[in-house]
């Protein structure tokens, strides 16, 4: 499927404002999770740019300039370790996904979304499971928030040098969940997940 084609099909119902959205840091252990949201010209091409997963850190280091330089706006929104502890992680997804689409300008008028569960605007949206792969809007949102979500954890690193941020970036490797057992949890661990609790 072309990459553009949840995009051009948007375009075709009357919305020409489509912005992509997507989030990185659902699972981790530690740390924020940051949504992003992107709004492309019509004709880009950003070759390479894929899911974020799928691209090496350099990669998605290089397609984070590309796309900040071609995209008509981006934006980016994080919420706190404290916070999904409050409201739980699919509660703070969603509000860093609005968050991000709010500061958007100008206001899309037509969301691509990645997964099932739709932003909380009133905004013409479509989920698209697996839209990381699918979509190019909803690959650059990926790619975005991955990049910014990596180097907060970077620094996080320099602060916290015994959970091994920096190779891990929160997720619960064994070494991460052992230096758990060893240190006991620091404050941007989430402390209502399996693996934090003791």
């Amino acid at each position: 499927m072309d990459s553009h084609h949840y995009e051009s099909e948007a375009r075709r119902e009357g919305y020409f404002l489509v912005a992509g959205v997507d989030e990185a840091g659902r699972g981790p252990l530690a740390g924020p999770v940051v949504a992003a949201a992107v709004m492309l010209p019509e004709d880009i091409a950003l070759d390479g740019v894929k899911d974020s997963k799928k691209m090496s850190e350099t990669a998605r280091g290089e397609a984070f300039c590309l796309i900040e330089k071609g995209a008509i706006d981006i934006s980016l929104a994080v919420v706190s370790p404290k916070e999904i502890d409050s409201i739980n992680i699919l509660q703070a997804t969603r509000k860093a996904m609005k968050q991000a689409v709010l500061t958007l300008n100008p206001r899309p008028d037509y969301l691509l979304v990645d997964g099932i569960h739709p932003v909380d605007l009133p905004i013409h949206q479509r989920c698209v499971i697996k839209g990381d792969q699918l979509s190019l809007s909803i690959s650059a949102a990926s790619v975005l928030a991955k990049v910014y979500r990596d180097s907060i954890m970077y620094s996080y690193h320099k602060l916290y040098p015994q959970y091994g941020f920096s190779s891990n970036q929160g997720y619960g490797t064994p070494e991460h969940r052992e230096a758990i057992m060893k240190h006991g949890p620091c404050c941007i661990h989430r402390l209502t997940f399996r693996g934090v609790l003791r």
